[in-house]
């Protein structure tokens, strides 16, 4: 017996299997691959399944997500299955784990045992990365590798499942491709006429022939009525008046109600007017009508399209989408083709009703308020006034500079201050050696005393001539020695007044000569102070002696000084591409805080003008400058 178990269940009699399904179930295998529905499908997909892996008691296909629980049954196995219900804990598990599972029919571990009889063997269908349906089947116990192999077998008839939904999800695609495509092609018929009416009438011809309609019609609003623009197959609509009537009326009543309106209806409608459409198929014979509104963004009916046809052919879905889209792409090419042949003077006319509209109508508050801002603020400009004032790069200058040199050939002793440092009058700044000096002065000394025990002598042995040029050496001694004084003196470098170091840091030339006239430091006063203003070259007409005007300083952005103008340099200076004037200013009010070469913008105060021409003027200036260069 286990011999025939083996035999049974080797591979080479599964393949023979599956090759007997293949060859004897034709029929079968021709309802799976031409089933149109779900239902279809999964009931032969089991009775394959069933056929193809022995022992199979029952099954089940479901198609559907968990997630928003919109998985349902599709089919069952065998056909009229009453017991359902011991599947649900392989759906949920299948779902829960996402991938297949084993489990026992009547309990809820998923290892089989050995006195089991029957097992549940589930698998998910993929779709797109998620399981949208799940596959399982019902089989007697049997061997661990004889479960692998069913397992492989579900996991292969599982793809025809995945391959039936996909087909599912292509068929509407192509369709709603296929509608694009044919209103593409409508929407460049539109396009390459030249006039409303043109588009219009190859619009409504074109859609006739492609739905088998007896007539279609093309209306836009006037006057808050439907008007015809054209019917297909007919240039020339005025003699037909009752007709155009009627049309106008369904048109209306589809436009009034924003929706789109079907006689008979194919499927259940929203509750809608139908009279103007049973007027319009009673007088006419037509079998079927459909009026389909063309609305813009703000849910406005501006035109609509009605379809007519006989001899007992109703729309169907697929004809009705089609009309739908092509009312929602064509209509707002047809509308803008319209508006564009309308004479210029209706146009404005429109455009001047239309901003009314808005400024007068009951909505439209964000435009109220837009043109009453711009209203206010041409008032705003037409009357606001300010000071004019040219602003000017600034820098602030001592009033005073004092250079400081050496003054006489020698070399640096000491330096005790440098650049920034802030000095009172008489103090220290550096030093010169006067050793030397001090030297030479010694030996003059000797010399004078000298000259004066000489002088003594000869007054003593009486010796006028010899008294008398001892007595000029001894002066000519002194005289050296006053001089030498005065050096010694000067080699101490002190400051004259109080001020700031404004340059000048010998700090790291200490022993190094020095030569007569050699700047050793340059002082400014703190109290003293002027500023220098670089006024462009297309302001400088503007600016004159005794304007007023204030400084920030860039160190000091919190602080205002006031000036006055005094002079204005007639040379200017090139910097950064542009031409400036000097033009110099006395500050009115003097802080502690103010150190000589500071920097900030001062604003030079002109006079009162709009301020309107404040803003804009330089723009101006620059486009008249601009054209002036382009100007033949």
């Amino acid at each position: 017996m286990p011999e025939e178990h083996d035999n049974r269940t080797s591979p080479q009699n599964q393949v023979r299997r599956e090759e007997n399904v293949s060859f004897l179930e034709p029929a079968l295998w021709r309802t799976l691959v031409e089933a149109q529905s779900p239902q279809e499908f999964g009931a032969s997909w089991l009775v394959l399944q069933a056929l193809m892996i022995p022992g199979t008691v029952s099954g089940m296909v479901g198609f559907g997500t968990f997630e928003d629980s919109s998985f349902a049954p599709a089919a069952f196995y065998p056909a009229g299955l009453q017991e359902r219900t011991h599947f649900v804990r392989a759906v949920e598990q299948v779902f829960s784990e996402r991938k297949g599972v084993v489990l026992r029919a009547d309990a809820a571990g998923n290892i089989p045992a050995s006195d089991q009889k029957t097992l549940l063997v589930g698998y998910p269908v993929w779709l797109e990365e998620c399981v949208s349906g799940v596959a399982v089947l019902e089989i007697r116990q049997r061997s661990q590798k004889e479960l692998q192999s069913v397992m492989r077998q579900l996991q292969w008839g599982c793809s025809w499942l995945q391959n039936h939904l996909l087909q599912q999800q292509i068929i509407p695609r192509q369709q709603v491709q296929s509608r694009l495509q044919t209103v593409l092609e409508l929407s460049l018929v539109a396009l390459n006429q030249d006039t409303y009416k043109g588009a219009a009438l190859a619009v409504a011809t074109e859609l006739a022939q492609h739905l088998e309609c007896d007539r279609v019609s093309v209306g836009y609003t006037r006057f808050q009525q439907a008007k015809i623009g054209a019917v297909s197959h007919m240039a020339q609509f005025g003699k037909q008046m009752n007709l155009i009537r009627l049309i106008c009326n369904a048109m209306d009543e589809a436009m009034d109600q924003a929706k789109e309106i079907v006689w008979p209806a194919v499927q259940e409608q929203d509750a809608v007017i139908l009279r103007a459409h049973q007027d319009l198929v009673e007088a006419t014979g037509n079998s079927a009508v459909a009026t389909f509104p063309c609305v813009d963004e703000d849910g406005h009916s501006y035109g609509a399209m009605t379809f007519e046809r006989k001899d007992g052919q109703p729309f169907d879905q697929d004809a009705l989408d089609l009309c739908a889209t092509a009312a929602d792409l064509l209509g707002p090419i047809l509308e803008e083709k319209r508006l564009n042949d309308r004479n210029i003077l209706v146009k404005v006319g429109a455009s001047s009703g239309h901003l009314l509209g808005l400024l007068i109508g009951p909505r439209h508050v964000a435009a109220k308020l837009v043109v009453l801002g711009l209203i206010g603020l041409g008032v705003f400009f037409w009357y606001a006034t300010g000071d004019y004032r040219i602003t000017a790069k600034a820098t602030l200058e001592g009033q005073v500079r004092r250079a400081l040199v050496a003054p006489f050939q020698g070399y640096l002793y000491s330096a005790e201050v440098r650049a920034g440092d802030v000095v009172r009058e008489g103090q220290q700044l550096a030093s010169l050696d006067a050793r030397d000096l001090q030297v030479e002065r010694n030996r003059w000394a000797s010399q004078r005393t000298q000259h004066q025990l000489e002088y003594r002598k000869a007054i003593a042995e009486e010796d006028t001539a010899a008294a008398r040029i001892f007595y000029e050496q001894t002066l000519q001694a002194e005289l050296q020695l006053k001089l030498l004084d005065e050096q010694i003196a000067r080699a101490q470098i002190v400051a004259p007044f109080d001020g700031i170091v404004v340059s000048g840091d010998l700090s790291q030339a200490l022993g190094s000569p020095v030569a007569v006239g050699d700047t050793l430091f340059e002082l400014a006063p703190l109290d003293r102070y002027r500023l220098m203003l670089q006024v462009n070259e297309r302001d400088i007409d503007q600016v004159a002696p005794g304007q007023e005007g204030a400084l920030i300083l860039n160190s000091l952005p919190h602080e205002k000084f006031a000036f006055t103008v005094t002079k204005i340099t007639p040379v200017s200076e090139a910097e950064e591409g542009n031409s400036f004037f000097l033009v110099e200013a006395d500050l009115a009010n003097i802080s502690e805080r103010l150190r000589p070469r500071m920097e900030g913008f001062g604003k030079i105060t002109v006079g009162e003008n709009k301020l309107i021409w404040i803003w804009t003027h330089e723009l101006i200036v620059w486009f008249r400058l601009w054209i002036w260069t382009w100007w033949p």
